[in-house]
């Protein structure tokens, strides 16, 4: 089942594509006409609709196998989309999980780094990532990211993917120009202040060397537009690996990343058990599971050879059974 949210009159809509068929031709169902027919109440959005799943989605279910020509259709061309969970709690991003990246680590704490990303970011299907002059240098980075289903706290491996509700696409946009400039700060600790730990992940110049470096994501990951997501939420039930999925993404039509999530360093179980160690997952969080880093010819360092403070342009992110999120690249001053 694919579910996502547009705007419709101004109001915030739930949809539903009837199969991957009718999501590729551009044509939906309207989720709380299908619920009207079961005799339930439309959820308000998709966060109640993600919560009560154990009601709502048998409920479409049933109402799907019914349909008829009562149901109203929804042409997508020239729909206004939403991200399709655009009030998350929390947005667990994953840095450096994929392993053509990860080799190039001084030290690998051999556990994921996660940093956060706010839901005022993300955009919808089709619009626009705005890119201003003292962003710097600024690339896109295509991922997987799973939308959690059940709250979660301290769950094993092996039964993580069971608290998943569902799968989508999101474009971790990043920009460099600010991360290492307005998000960084380097200080020299005096020796008797330093710590083993404040050294051990990363490589000294030598026994004088008491530098420490922090570097804070929060604009570099979080300016506004930078976290287009969708256009669907797919079921987790129509993913039988979330570890062994084709993407591959295009800017303005030329292959810059062609890659499978089976690179991951930490697969999506592997994530959310972790995860679920320092944070509850809640219903409706979504973890961003790691950048698409297989390179073409053109484009040897995949995304990070797109720079958008460079070119406003259009980028195409496919993911295996997912679809395809399309976002624009504008400039402002």
């Amino acid at each position: 089942m694919k579910l996502g949210l547009i705007s419709v009159d101004g109001a915030p809509t739930l949809i539903l594509a009837r199969d991957g068929a009718a999501a590729q031709a551009g044509t939906a169902l309207v989720v709380g006409d299908l619920l009207a027919a079961s005799g339930e109440t439309a959820p308000a959005g998709m966060t109640e609709l993600i919560r009560g799943s154990n009601r709502y989605l048998p409920a479409l279910s049933r109402a799907l196998a019914e349909v008829g020509s009562t149901y109203r259709t929804i042409d997508l061309n020239d729909a206004d989309w939403l991200p399709p969970q655009p009030d998350p709690r929390k947005i667990l991003g994953v840095a450096f999980n994929n392993r053509r990246i990860r080799n190039d680590v001084h030290v690998d704490p051999g556990v994921p780094n996660f940093f956060l990303k706010s839901a005022s970011c993300l955009i919808g299907h089709g619009r626009s990532v705005v890119i201003r002059p003292y962003y710097g240098n600024t690339i896109p980075e295509p991922e997987l990211c799973a939308i959690i289903g059940r709250a979660a706290k301290d769950v094993p491996v092996e039964s993580a993917l069971e608290h998943v509700f569902g799968y989508s696409i999101i474009d971790d946009i990043t920009s460099h120009g600010m991360k290492f400039s307005m998000d960084s700060v380097a200080t020299t600790r005096a020796a008797d202040l330093m710590r083993p730990e404040y050294l051990a992940w990363r490589r000294r110049r030598d026994e004088d060397d008491t530098d420490l470096f922090f570097v804070y994501h929060t604009r570099s990951k979080n300016s506004d537009t930078f976290g287009p997501m969708g256009p669907w939420i797919t079921t987790r039930d129509e993913i039988a690996d979330p570890g062994k999925l084709r993407l591959r993404a295009w800017c303005d039509g030329e292959l810059f990343s062609d890659d499978t999530t089976a690179r991951y360093t930490f697969s999506v179980a592997e994530l959310i058990a972790e995860a679920s160690r320092f944070f509850t997952l809640e219903p409706g969080d979504i973890i961003s599971c790691g950048t698409a880093a297989k390179g073409t010819e053109k484009f040897p360092h995949a995304h990070r050879s797109v720079l958008l403070q460079e070119r406003q342009c259009r980028i195409d992110i496919e993911l295996e059974g997912l679809g395809t999120l399309t976002h624009f690249v504008r400039h402002e001053p």
